[in-house]
This record gives C-alpha cells, sequence and structure tokens, in this order.
C-alpha cells in the first residue's frame, strides 16, 4: 500500500469528512476522494460506509486505521529524533510518568541523576498509562514511567523496551488513634466493616474488595486527590487503601497492610523505539537503583 494513501486515509477517518481531511493535508478534497479510491481498490475492501449519517468506517478501515496510526506515530517519532540528532538535544530529558509515580520514586530518581549530570535539565510530565503509549510513540518522551495490573498478561509496547522497576502494593491507611493502629500485622477488611471509608471512585477494586470479604462499605467520600484523602483519614473522618508510593505523602498517617489478596501492580519504564536519548541510559540506570533501594516511610 501507497504509505502516502494511507495517511491521506487516516486523515479522512479521523476528521470523518473528506473536505476537513483536505484543509488539514492542505490539499484538494478532489484529490483526497482519488486516493481514498485507489487506496479501496488497492486494498480490495471498502474502506468507508457513506450514508446520510456521514462517513463510518467499515471493520476493514478499523482495522487499518490501527495500522495508519502506528505508521503515522512512528514517522513522527523519527521526525522528532532526527530533529534531535541534528541539533544535539544532549541538555533537555524528558519524562513521562503517571501521577502516583512522581509523588516520590521520579523525583528520587532524578536527583540521582543529576547528582552525576548536573548540566543535563530534566522536564517532567505528567501522563496517565491510557495515553502514555501514543505520546510516546509520537516522540514526546525520552523515558515514560506506566504500571499495569500484576495480574494481568504482560503488555509491551510494539518495538519499545520495557524495563520493570518495582511491584506496587496498596495499603490501609488510618488516623495515629485509631483503634487498630497500634498493632504491626496485617488486617483483615471484615475489621472495618463498621467504618467510614473514603475512596477514589465508586466502582473500583477497593469497593469490590470490601464485597469480597463480605460487606458493603459505607463510603463518605470519593476522591482521587491524594492531599483531601489525606485529610479526610488524618482528622478522623474516614479510613482509606492507598498506593504504597505515596507513602511518603501521608506522614502522620498510620499504614497498614491489608490481610488476604489485594491488587498489585508492575510499575515499569519505557524507552521508545529507534535512537534513544544520549542521557537516556543513566538516567534509566539511576531510576532502577532508585526503585531497587526505595522504601516509602511506612
Amino acid at each position: 500500500m501507497d504509505p502516502r494513501r494511507l495517511l491521506t486515509f487516516r486523515a479522512v477517518a479521523h476528521e470523518q469528512s473528506f473536505s476537513k481531511a483536505a484543509r488539514r493535508l492542505l490539499i484538494s478534497q478532489p484529490s483526497v476522494s482519488q486516493q481514498i479510491a485507489l487506496l479501496e481498490t488497492e486494498a480490495g475492501v471498502r474502506l468507508f460506509d457513506r450514508g446520510k449519517g456521514g462517513l463510518r468506517l467499515t471493520h476493514a478501515g478499523e482495522l487499518l486505521l490501527t495500522h495508519a496510526d502506528h505508521i503515522a506515530w512512528r514517522l513522527l517519532l523519527a521526525e522528532r529524533q532526527i530533529a534531535g540528532l541534528a541539533a544535539e538535544r544532549r541538555d533537555r530529558l524528558r519524562i513521562g510518568a503517571f501521577p502516583t509515580a512522581l509523588a516520590g520514586l521520579v523525583p528520587a530518581a532524578i536527583a540521582e541523576f543529576q547528582r552525576d549530570h548536573h548540566d543535563v535539565s530534566v522536564e517532567i510530565h505528567e501522563v496517565t498509562p491510557s495515553v502514555l503509549e501514543g505520546r510516546l510513540l509520537q516522540g514526546e518522551f525520552d523515558i515514560a514511567v506506566s504500571y499495569q495490573d500484576s495480574a494481568s498478561p504482560r503488555a509491551d509496547m510494539a518495538d519499545a523496551r520495557r524495563i520493570d522497576l518495582l511491584q506496587e502494593t496498596f495499603l490501609l491507611a488510618m488516623p495515629a488513634d485509631h483503634r487498630l493502629a497500634r498493632g504491626t500485622k496485617p488486617i483483615e477488611l471484615t475489621a472495618l466493616a463498621a467504618e467510614d471509608w473514603v475512596v477514589p471512585s465508586s466502582d473500583g477494586f477497593i469497593i469490590q474488595a470490601c464485597r469480597d470479604a463480605g460487606f458493603e462499605p459505607h463510603v463518605v467520600s470519593i476522591s482521587q486527590d491524594p492531599l483531601a484523602m489525606r485529610g479526610l483519614i488524618g482528622r478522623g473522618i474516614a479510613i482509606g487503601i492507598v498506593p504504597s508510593l505515596l507513602a511518603d505523602a501521608y506522614s502522620g498517617i498510620v499504614l497498614r497492610d491489608v490481610a488476604g489478596p489485594m491488587p498489585r501492580r508492575d510499575v515499569f519504564a519505557v524507552l521508545p523505539p529507534g535512537e534513544h536519548h544520549p542521557m537516556a541510559p543513566a538516567a534509566l540506570d539511576a531510576m532502577q537503583r532508585t526503585a531497587r533501594s526505595f522504601q516509602p516511610q511506612r
């Protein structure tokens, strides 16, 4: 298939309009229509359904769009990497990481890296795992830090290099004067059936874990803001479950292990395909060393 026609097809698919795609690509609408017609002939299938409701991708079109997106991402990645080499962009390293990792793990790794490379500026971007792959493949980051459920099959990005860092656990968080705060053994969730809870969502794994333990938690607040959760827990208004990577942000709060099965997350770094930033290996080494010794205060 002609890659130029694939990129034209991609523009039409995302814009859901021949005319909008033409304006985006700075070519005429008849030229766009001709390229799509030639591509459909080349592929031997229809890629769009053209009806009163506008353009819709056929099943073949949806399949082809997945590949067209990856081709476009790789071209953009190549363009940015070549531009970086041409400009000898050695004094700026871009790291994208999910929010919880930015609370302690990533800053600690950057601090260690910059002790030996103080002349390198590090840009830090917050990014959720749901959009990380696309942004990494488009060349926005030199290193990305993400996670996946430990119980799920290992997820690898196409042609990218994944480096496992650590396994994150989840901990019970309660005020210092809570009746169960003085012990050291893991706590059964059933011992907390009568408590008020703060949870990040109304249908997440915390709610399900309580249900699996045989009770419906009494939720008094739903919040994903660590500061809000810390405030509610610290004042004795509720208890909660927090990621172990946030332990340092919960100073003054008692954190305890949960007895029984709880989800775990595999935290890993990813290097994009192609040419790596010259400082990426050193930063990655610092990240691995930090992960091996990273012990948040409990």
